[in-house]
């Protein structure tokens, strides 16, 4: 199979009937072999009444129905899981994605030897609620990660079938795939200008909270991505810093005093009696407890059942 298409929705019926057939234009012009890939997440409306209608229309349609609201990580996620294609393409359900693309970016995948590219909305009908917070996001994920996308958040991508099988996404980890992909071993990533569509039906469903959660994600994937395998090396060199700090003030202060006894020197305050005497002794037992935690982590990894397992691209 050619494609498999992974759209995750939540409450989007008006559009789904319209949604397939765009997108079973476009296979059928280019003689692809495609499933569609719908994954209801917990909707209150007819959506899944609609999608087991089109699946009487369409052979091509597959659907899956969480029992209640998951999130759209979890929906990507189990929609990678049974995608059979060679080329994976993720899409909104909202009609603000465009399947006229998805030929393109197939090609870059098959030819070009992409591992992901993704979409960049570079002109955007959101608001601007939307927009600036976006732009700070994608800012810091560059930032952090080396990867120069201008929109991790752009709901329309493809993959390379080997991506999404290596690859787990939960939490609000999905704007973060690249990302991750990247951890993964899978570093050749690019980009396509991508048409972003004003929303036909219905209204966004996410919320402001989604950033809050979204940067928390990023600060996860970084730490798990870098020191999962090895959380000593974090921890432990936080630990043994703090505890040197705290020494090194310690020694000052019991210097300072032993200098002023041998020089008959009257000492004002007891070191006990010093500020730098709370920081000191504060710095010396984060370091301790940094230390230990790096100590426990590393036991912990040890022990785990996955802590030997590595991605292993070819053999011979």
């Amino acid at each position: 199979m050619d494609i498999s298409i992974v759209i995750p929705l939540y409450n989007e019926e008006e559009s789904l009937p319209e949604l397939i057939a765009w997108i079973d234009k476009v296979m059928t012009e280019n003689n692809f072999s495609y499933e569609a890939i719908f994954i209801d997440d917990g909707s209150k409306d007819t959506s899944w009444s609609v999608i087991t209608q089109l699946k009487e229309s369409y052979g091509s349609v597959k659907g899956i129905k969480f029992r209640r609201n998951y999130g759209k990580s979890a929906a990507l996620n189990v929609g990678f899981e049974v995608a059979q294609g060679d080329v994976i393409i993720t899409m909104d359900a909202d009609l603000q994605d465009s399947p006229d693309e998805v030929p393109e970016l197939y090609r870059r995948i098959k030819e070009e030897n992409f591992d992901i590219v993704s979409g960049w909305k570079k002109k955007r009908y959101d608001p601007i609620t939307k927009t600036i917070p976006t732009k700070l996001f994608n800012a810091a994920t560059r930032k952090m990660s080396g990867i120069q996308l201008n929109d991790f958040n752009c709901g329309l991508k493809a993959y390379r079938k080997d991506v999404v099988k290596t690859i787990e996404v939960y939490g609000e980890m999905h704007r973060y795939i690249p990302v991750i992909a990247k951890w993964a071993g899978f570093s050749k990533i690019g980009e396509q200008v991508v048409e972003h569509r004003a929303r036909k039906y219905g209204v966004t469903k996410f919320g402001l909270s989604r950033f809050i959660n979204g940067f928390l994600d990023l600060l996860s994937i970084f730490f798990v991505g870098k020191f999962g395998k090895r959380p000593m090396h974090f921890f432990g060199s936080l630990g043994v810093l703090s505890f040197f700090v705290g020494m090194i003030m310690t020694l000052w202060m019991i210097g300072v005093k032993l200098y002023h006894i041998a020089a008959h020197i009257p000492y004002k305050r007891e070191i006990t009696d010093q500020p730098l005497f709370y920081i000191a002794l504060v710095a010396i037992i984060v370091g301790s407890q940094m230390f230990l935690t790096g100590f426990v982590a590393e036991l912990v990894t040890r022990n785990a059942p996955e802590r030997n397992q590595y991605l292993i691209e070819k053999e011979l």
